[in-house]
Parts: C-alpha cells; sequence; structure tokens
C-alpha cells in the first residue's frame, strides 16, 4: 500500500533468507522483468544463475537421497520419486534397529510382518511380542512357535531365569544385573515403591537365589528351568523380612490371588525355531506391560546366550513406555543387541506415550532406521520436532495412503510405498475380511 511498507516487507524477507544464510540481490532496473519471471509461464527473464555443486544443490530437494538401495539384503518398499528398489540390509548400518511410527490402520503391522517374512528367507530368526494377534496366521504358515500367554496358558516364563554364562562373563555381574531386572519388574507389579523397598527388595531377591544355593560362586550353566526359585519363594522371604508388610501384601495376588497362575511357574518354554511368536492378548490390561517386560527379560537372556542374526520386534510399544522401568530396559537393549548380532524393532501408534518418556528420544536415536507412515494430525507436530520434517513432509504424512510414508536409513530419507506380491500379501494381511475369506477357502479344501 506504501512505499515504507514494502521496503519493511522486503527487510523482513531477506532477514529471514539471510539467517539460512541465502543472499538475495534487488532486481534493479529489471523489476518488470522479475515480476514476469514469477509468473507461472515458464519463462526466466532475469536469466541469472549460480554455479552450485552437487552437495548444496541436494538441499533444495525435499528428501536428502533419491536412491536408497544396495546390491543385497530385503526389499522394503518402492521409492516413490523415482521408482527404484529399496534394498538394503539392516544389519550393514551402524545397528539394526528400527521404529515404527503410524496411526492405526496406516500399514505398519503389515509392513513389519512383510519385513519378516523377507528376513526368514536370508536365515533371520525372529521372535515377536504381539498383543493384539496380528502375528498368528504368519507365525503358523511359516511353521513357527507360537506362544499364547494368560492366566490359564499352559506356556510360562520364570523372570528369575540366569542366561547360560560365556567365557567373558563375570557370575557376579550377571546376577546383580538380573538382580535390577527384577527390581525393575516388581517396580511395575507392585506400583509406586520408596527408596527403602528398593533396598528391601534388593535383599529379599539375593536371599531369595541363595536359599536355592544360587550365588556369585555357583556354575549357572548347569542349572535347568527348575533350578530357578520363583515369585512364591520371593514371597515367602519377604513375609520372613522386617519392614517388608506391604511389599509382601502387594505380591500376594501374584502367588496366590488372581494372577497366580500366570508368572509363578519354571520357565517351559523353548525359542529353538526360526519365528517365535509371544501372544499377550488374553492378558487383562493390567497385565500387559508386566508380560511384556518378562518377555523381553527372557528374550535378552536368550540372545546372550548363543549369537545369530535375530530380529526382535515389539508392537504396541507404548504399553511398555508408560512405565518408566520398562521403558529404561527397553532402552538398554536397543543400546546393547547390536553386540549380540540383533535387530530391535518398537512398533507404535500412540506417539505421545512413546515420546514423553524420557527414553523414547533415546529409542529413536539408538535406531538407524526409522519408518513413518500415514499419521493423524495430534501426532504430527510431535513427529516435526523430532525428525526435523520439512512442511512438504508433513503433508506428505498426512496425505499418505496406507503403507505410504517416509523412510530413514541413517542420514539418507526417501518417500516409500510398501509393496508386495499376491502370495506374501496372502500371508501378511491384518485385513479381516481377507482373513475371513482365506479361512472359508481352507475350509473349502479341507472338505474337498
Amino acid at each position: 500500500d506504501s512505499k515504507e511498507k514494502l521496503d519493511k516487507v522486503s527487510q523482513t524477507i531477506e532477514s529471514i533468507l539471510e539467517a539460512q544464510l541465502v543472499y538475495v540481490k534487488p532486481a534493479v532496473v529489471k523489476m518488470e522483468q522479475g515480476f514476469s519471471s514469477t509468473l507461472p509461464l515458464a519463462n526466466d527473464e532475469l536469466d541469472i544463475a549460480n554455479n552450485l555443486n552437487t552437495s548444496p544443490l541436494s538441499t533444495t530437494f525435499p528428501f536428502v537421497s533419491s536412491d536408497l538401495s544396495s546390491n543385497e539384503g530385503v526389499l522394503y518398499g518402492i521409492n516413490r520419486h523415482n521408482n527404484s528398489l529399496i534394498l538394503f540390509d539392516r544389519f550393514n548400518m551402524e545397528n539394526a534397529n528400527m521404529v515404527v511410527f503410524a496411526k492405526s490402520g496406516a500399514g505398519k503391522s503389515y509392513t513389519v510382518k512383510l519385513e519378516i517374512l523377507r528376513s526368514m528367507m536370508l536365515g533371520t530368526s525372529v521372535i515377536v511380542i504381539d498383543p493384539e494377534n496380528e502375528y498368528k496366521y504368519l507365525c503358523e504358515t511359516v511353521g513357527g512357535t507360537f506362544v499364547p500367554m494368560s492366566l490359564n496358558s499352559k506356556f510360562h516364563v520364570n523372570p528369575f531365569d540366569l542366561p547360560k554364562l560365556k567365557e567373558d562373563e563375570d557370575p557376579e555381574d550377571v546376577l546383580r544385573s538380573n538382580t535390577a531386572s527384577l527390581i525393575g519388574l516388581l517396580h511395575i507389579m507392585l506400583g509406586s515403591v520408596t527408596p527403602e523397598e528398593d533396598s528391601i527388595l534388593d535383599a529379599a531377591i539375593r536371599e531369595t537365589y541363595a536359599v536355592r544355593d544360587i550365588t556369585a560362586q555357583a556354575d549357572f550353566n548347569t542349572f535347568t528351568a527348575t533350578s530357578f526359585p520363583t515369585m512364591t519363594d520371593l514371597y515367602e522371604v519377604l513375609r520372613n523380612m522386617e519392614g517388608s508388610e506391604s511389599l509382601a501384601a502387594r505380591l500376594e495376588k501374584y502367588t496366590e490371588g488372581i494372577f497366580s497362575g500366570f508368572i509363578n511357574h519354571p520357565t517351559n518354554v523353548e525359542i529353538d525355531n526360526q519365528m517365535v511368536v509371544f501372544n499377550i492378548r488374553d492378558l487383562e490390561e493390567e497385565l500387559r506391560p508386566v508380560a511384556m517386560y518378562i518377555t523381553l527379560h527372557f528374550i535378552w537372556n536368550e540372545m546372550r546366550s548363543e549369537l545369530k542374526r535375530r530380529l526382535v520386534v515389539v508392537d504396541e510399544a507404548w504399553v511398555m513406555m508408560r512405565h518408566e522401568d520398562a521403558a529404561s530396559f527397553m532402552f538398554s537393549i536397543a543400546k546393547r543387541c547390536r553386540k549380540y548380532y540383533t535387530g530391535l524393532t518398537t512398533i507404535t501408534q500412540d506417539i505421545a506415550d512413546f515420546m514423553t518418556s524420557k527414553y523414547g528420544k533415546s529409542i529413536v536415536t539408538n535406531s538407524s532406521i526409522q519408518l513413518l507412515l500415514r499419521q493423524s494430525p495430534a501426532s504430527i507436530d510431535t513427529l516435526v520436532d523430532t525428525f526435523y520434517l520439512t512442511d512438504q513432509e508433513k503433508f506428505l504424512l498426512l496425505e499418505s495412503n496406507v503403507g505410504e510414508g517416509i523412510f530413514f536409513a541413517g542420514t539418507k530419507h526417501v518417500a516409500i510405498k510398501v509393496v508386495a506380491s499376491y502370495s506374501e500379501d496372502q500371508v501378511v494381511t491384518s485385513d479381516p475380511r481377507q482373513l475371513q475369506e482365506i479361512e472359508e477357502a481352507k475350509k473349502e479344501l479341507e472338505e474337498e
């Protein structure tokens, strides 16, 4: 409206650009040509150019890399920018960890199941913690071991189990580490615990092991599943310790009360199959974080006992992230599993619960691969702040179709579309209608 306002707006634009190290020059005596060049006519009447090498030029592209492929590995999808294959081996990265964020129905479980199926073709073993029965059909199809965990299940995992010792491991360190893990588990089971009660739990756990002649001087490799104490043994120790009345009372429901059939037995689960799925769908809501913690601890012991190429998948990881001790334990595994040739995959749809945990961002930064599929408006700003997304990338995540999003691998990221063959789709689908059709087709074949 006035020259003063025009000058002010011009200065503001120059300041914004210069803050990004972009320096501008007014089109002196060429204002008309400058205006014409901005019109959508594809005419550059100013004809001014700068020489750039590829490094600064690449920063103008909305995705850091237009190509994310190697000569070997797993096919993750198709690059939406140039239709090239996104193909590589996550075990060749700095670490093999992966996080998957997506809203419900965006295709996160489908994508992970597809990766599992393709990874198994390369000889990778897979262990899944499955809260919603998403992986049962895949597990049965590949001949895996399906472990349903519930109050009435015949399968049990004892949190007092100790791993087989390696030559370079100190028994005292292993015993202390397991004691710390048990204290973290008991924090989830018992609720709020005071520092004094923490000290009591530490002493009680050590005494519980000692009652079974399990000390730092014992040979851990001679122990069997029945050698280890159970929650009942800890309960009896607490009952006879001064000042532990409240702890014993709160633990009682897990040893003699409504939850006594859950974790109060020796371990009878074998995970020597290439795919093992721990299903916790039928557990009460209160027990789910407990079950996920115990199962992850059991898997951790197995990882340390036997070194092999392995993926560990934790679906609905936000359940654990709501509890500080569980989140801390999962973070410690994310940091250390590379040493045991293992990649941890964490999947969540509740981004707020995951990222508000003080360990949430740490797990993300300790994951060389991040996959963001379609997001809800409520969670997109959290992801923008975490992954430093541009406006174009933010819009892409809000408008993506099922199985589309942004795939990060190290310092590179591309727009991805997850694709599966017909045969793969029949195995990994989560669509209830598709699953019903498959079941009906199987029944017809059996009748014939």
